[in-house]
């Protein structure tokens, strides 16, 4: 089930605070606790706080901090894309969703308004934070100044976009449309969109498109002379009195916002009393340009007054005054309860979301995205803080990274080595090695170190080990480490930045030794892309796996491509599809992939399957149109190593992809290998995959 909702716009001034509210009354009757998220919101003021933000969590009573409902300011986001930390943008994101998402039934998620600088970047970004968060879309554009054919392209367009992200529209808003026009908008939506995607037309309001006197006050930076208390009234039509006031009263209007220079006493009073007079429409407010004030006898006139109505001064002129009123985007604020009322009103007369609800509670997410992964791992691996052994303690990269865990207080760590040789190599590296929360062991000097000597001799004694080549083995960092596993003083090992493969498993081999039923040790590198994570294996243990094994692998695989989120598709990779290709390597996989139906008839599986067939929808459709797997597949099994290895390799390469592995499948206890080429992240992420791998044991 989707938790949340995503609530975007095309462009400035859509009205989708209408959607908001009207949706979260509408939530709020469906389930008892709803939040509220805004990724990315306008700069404030003085430090002041988002208006849709306050709006919402008071109105509503929402039980969430303020600085809990946003992740960054506009100009924030701008500095650290101008830094190229935009991944950083992206991860603080998903982090304050997701501590949202564990305290809420549902979150509902607005977008970012479109307004001052870097708005050219603005719908890009909210598609992309819409697919990291893996929230459907309920997509709002405005029909204000716009003919009929600009607004459905410009929604077609916005639909598209999102739909080649893989990101699920679940309904589109034709707002602010003239009501003669609702039928039209509506039908011209549903021409392009499938049955599936509501469409809804909600109509222009002329009382949500005009100011408040306390807008207008914060715009002109006004002083309040009178009515302090009825700064929220709802300004209608405006209008300048210059003219003698016999005239000026014949433009009155219904919540009438009188323009007039602050020695216009007559303006003034004829005003105040055209408000309380049951002959003329009653006013809102009255605005004095030019810094005046009116004289004390007017003034205190005025006090007298039974019925009065907010009187502000401005220092500008008329003409600037008027233009500057004019120009105003009027809000929704959280003391604007006659303006909440009527956005509920018209939002319930003329949206229903029942049936997207409930299609909502069934939706599942498409996938999940690199970073949601990481981001998942990470939240994964606190939950149960395990202990990681790291033999090779004075490696930079095994250095840097087991520090990084520590600090964010992911892992235990301990590192093997020479204490002294570890000390001086971080301070050298200028590391801040903090021993109060990283254990260095030098194995000869352990106490445990004649204990593991006589528990490896007793384990491989048949096979003509003594006690003199058993203590030799112990002085090996990699045999050291394995047996702490062994021996449940740590929970998992992550080697091979400074040993080779084999050196890293053999041990594990010998004593560790692998789960029942399982006959293959086999690994897979879980392939970070663009827009999705694939789970590829083996890439760096099998040179030539036989049908069987091949077998083996794919459900190895399979199962742990399920253990860390990702529903398996399993594509047995080839160089034919389906039952054209001929040929001894074909036939392998071929039989592979049925002894997996035969042995886990509840997997999804296909094969043999071309690579471009696997990954590419269109191409998948072409080549086996009834297959469940093709163009979707999240776990790829690659016939042989020399195929495996280098495919993950070039992906990695040509693509920037992470590839975050290889992690090792089949054993007892978790024992995974890296790379002597390894970077510091791909350390932290293997030791973060490791601890768990060892919180399924």
């Amino acid at each position: 089930m989707s938790k949340g909702i995503y609530i975007a716009t095309i462009e400035p001034n859509s009205g989708k605070a209408i959607i908001s509210l009207g949706l979260m009354r509408t939530l709020l009757g469906k389930t008892a606790k709803v939040g509220y998220f805004r990724p990315i919101i306008d700069d404030v003021k003085n430090k002041g706080k988002d208006n849709h933000i306050n709006t919402v969590l008071s109105y509503f009573d929402i039980q969430l901090d303020y600085n809990e409902a946003f992740a960054f300011t506009r100009s924030e986001v701008i500095k650290k894309r101008n830094k190229g930390k935009a991944g950083e943008i992206l991860d603080t994101i998903i982090t304050k969703y997701k501590n949202l998402e564990d305290r809420f039934d549902f979150i509902l998620v607005e977008g970012s308004d479109f307004t001052g600088e870097g708005t050219v970047f603005e719908f890009d970004t909210n598609v992309l934070i819409a697919k990291n968060l893996g929230l459907p879309v309920i997509l709002v554009g405005s029909g204000v100044g716009k003919t009929e054919d600009d607004l459905l392209g410009s929604l077609q367009i916005a639909y598209t976009s999102f739909l080649d992200k893989d990101v699920s529209v679940m309904g589109v808003v034709a707002n602010k449309v003239e009501p003669v026009n609702l039928s039209k908008a509506k039908k011209g939506l549903r021409s392009f969109l499938p049955e599936a995607v509501e469409v809804f037309a909600i109509p222009f309001t002329e009382e949500l498109a005009h100011p408040t006197i306390k807008e207008i006050v914060h715009e002109l930076d006004g002083e309040v002379l009178f009515g302090e208390k009825l700064l929220d009234n709802q300004t209608g039509n405006f209008g300048v009195g210059a003219m003698q006031l016999r005239n000026y009263l014949t433009h009155l209007k219904q919540d009438s916002l009188v323009i007039t220079p602050g020695d216009r006493a007559d303006i003034i009073l004829g005003a105040l009393q055209a408000h309380i007079s049951t002959n003329y429409p009653r006013i809102s407010g009255i605005i004095l340009t030019g810094g005046l004030i009116p004289e004390e006898p007017i003034l205190q006139l005025i006090r007298g007054l039974s019925q009065i109505v907010p009187i502000v001064s401005v220092k500008d002129g008329t003409f600037s005054v008027t233009n500057r009123i004019g120009n105003i985007k009027s809000q929704i604020y959280a003391s604007s309860k006659p303006k909440i009322e009527t956005s509920l009103t018209v939002f319930e007369k003329e949206v229903s979301f029942d049936t997207l609800l409930e299609r909502l509670i069934n939706l599942k997410p498409k996938g999940i995205t690199p970073r949601m992964f990481q981001y998942g791992l990470m939240k994964r691996a606190r939950t149960a803080k395990k202990h990681i052994v790291m033999p090779e303690g004075t490696d930079d990269r095994i250095l840097t990274a087991a520090v990084r865990l520590v600090e964010l207080d992911i892992v235990k760590i301990t590192l093997l080595g020479d204490p002294e040789k570890v000390k001086e190599k971080a301070v050298k590296l200028s590391i801040p090695l903090n021993l109060d929360k990283i254990t260095i062991i030098d194995p000869v000097k352990s106490a445990y170190f004649d204990d593991y000597v006589t528990t490896f001799y007793e384990l491989r004694k048949h096979k003509n080990v003594n006690m003199d080549i058993a203590r030799d083995w112990m002085t090996d960092v990699s045999y050291f480490g394995t047996m702490m596993i062994y021996k449940g003083h740590a929970d998992g090992m992550v080697s091979g930045a400074a040993h080779t493969t084999q050196h890293t498993i053999r041990p594990a081999l010998q004593f560790i030794k692998t789960k029942p039923g399982v006959s293959v040790v086999s690994s897979v590198f879980f392939m970070c892309l663009e827009d999705r994570v694939s789970v590829f294996g083996d890439c760096a243990i099998n040179p030539n796996p036989s049908a069987e094994e091949l077998a083996e692998i794919a459900i190895s695989s399979a199962e742990s491509s399920l253990a860390f989120g990702i529903e398996p598709k399993i594509a047995m990779l080839s160089y034919s599809s389906g039952t054209s290709g001929k040929g001894a390597d074909v036939d392998r996989v071929r039989e592979a992939t049925e002894i997996v139906k035969r042995l886990r008839p509840d997997l999804k599986i296909e094969g043999p399957i071309q690579y471009d067939a696997a990954v590419d929808a269109t191409i998948g459709k072409s080549k086996l149109p009834d297959s469940e797997v093709a163009g979707q597949a999240s776990v790829l099994i690659f016939p042989d190593l020399n195929t495996g290895n280098n495919t993950y390799k070039a992906v990695q390469r040509e693509t920037g992809a992470l590839a975050i592995g290889p992690m090792l499948q089949g054993l007892n206890k978790p024992v995974n290998d890296l790379s002597r080429g390894c970077t510091v992240d791909d350390v932290f992420n293997t030791v973060i995959i490791t601890a768990i791998q060892a919180q399924g044991l």
